[in-house]
């Protein structure tokens, strides 16, 4: 009796360990102003040694080992994408700086983004097969003001191809309804891709991300959800959103997913969106909590992010 009582919790043991390790997760995290401390061509006088945050090697580091805790804290990465990042190089020491990424492809690409900062993706290539990848600029015509591109990547896993797009939209400095057209005209713009996507590859499944810069019920993420099925609410988080400005939580950092996700080898588990919460990645003041900075104003904080990161869960078959 004994003898068989040890054989199933070893069976337990083992079919637990290896239905964890088949759930894997797509993420997003707007890593709030990941610069290094080299001096660029782009506008990062701040972000220097001498500039206004005293940007040094040492805080540099910091911010490469807080942004790693975070990313460890989101569970067994397979596709995660970042907004605010100086250039690829942050990457690739973020990647150098982990214990677990030191092989993960990247895909990034340089933006006019007159800040300076661009968007960009890792994955697991232990896993993924990269196929080709690409930018999306962002501009009408010439009077239209530069903004972040939108990054995609094509990679296949076995029978199953998937392409990923990273987005970063226009702000709302200046308004929210006076900016909201330029939030639109990158919708319609991620949108012209995905509808070329699907019609020449109609079981691709597609997953988009990104701080969008507007919450769920705004016009630009409405379009986008005609089309592909969002994934973040505010019932993902503990506090009703990723980000927190004058006292209110909202989402601005989303993820949607194709309808045909549920099918084949890679397949995205139901109701599984998240917006991490952990208690490290927080700040409280006065009796409310939001998400713990590198910097308040002037002040140099050692934190993590203006943002929360968001991810969902993938089982890999």
């Amino acid at each position: 009796m004994k003898k068989w009582c040890v054989l199933i919790v070893v069976f337990l043991v083992f079919f637990n360990s290896f239905s964890q390790k088949s759930v894997k997760y797509i993420g997003f995290y707007n890593a709030e102003n990941l610069f290094d401390t080299i001096n660029q061509s782009n506008f990062d006088e701040d972000f220097l040694p001498t500039g206004k945050n005293q940007w040094t090697s040492e805080r540099y580091l910091n911010k490469l080992k807080n942004l790693n805790q975070a990313i460890d804290s989101l569970g067994d990465i397979l596709v995660l994408g970042f907004a605010e990042i100086e250039n690829r190089k942050v990457i690739e020491d973020l990647n150098q700086a982990s214990a677990t990424r030191k092989n993960f492809g990247i895909i990034h690409y340089d933006s006019p983004d007159r800040r300076g900062i661009d968007v960009a993706m890792i994955y697991d290539s232990t896993i993924l097969e990269f196929n080709n990848s690409g930018k999306i600029v962002y501009r009408k015509d010439s009077s239209m003001v530069f903004s972040r591109d939108i990054v995609w990547g094509k990679f296949t896993y076995k029978k199953d191809t998937v392409f990923v797009l990273v987005n970063h939209w226009p702000s709302r400095l200046g308004g929210v309804e006076k900016t909201e057209h330029k939030r639109v005209f990158a919708a319609q713009l991620a949108l012209h891709f995905i509808d070329s996507v699907t019609s020449i590859s109609p079981k691709s499944k597609i997953v988009l991300m990104g701080d969008l810069n507007d919450y769920p019920t705004d016009k630009a993420p409405q379009l986008i959800a005609q089309k592909l099925h969002p994934m973040i609410a505010k019932s993902a988080g503990i506090y009703g959103g990723s980000y927190y400005y004058k006292g209110k939580w909202d989402v601005l950092d989303h993820l949607f997913v194709s309808s045909n996700v549920a099918k084949g080898k890679l397949k995205v588990i139901k109701n599984s969106g998240e917006i991490v919460s952990k208690e490290f990645l927080l700040e409280k003041k006065n009796g409310e909590k939001y998400p713990f900075r590198t910097f308040s104003e002037k002040s140099y904080l050692n934190g993590y992010s203006d943002h929360l990161p968001v991810k969902i869960g993938v089982r890999v078959k």
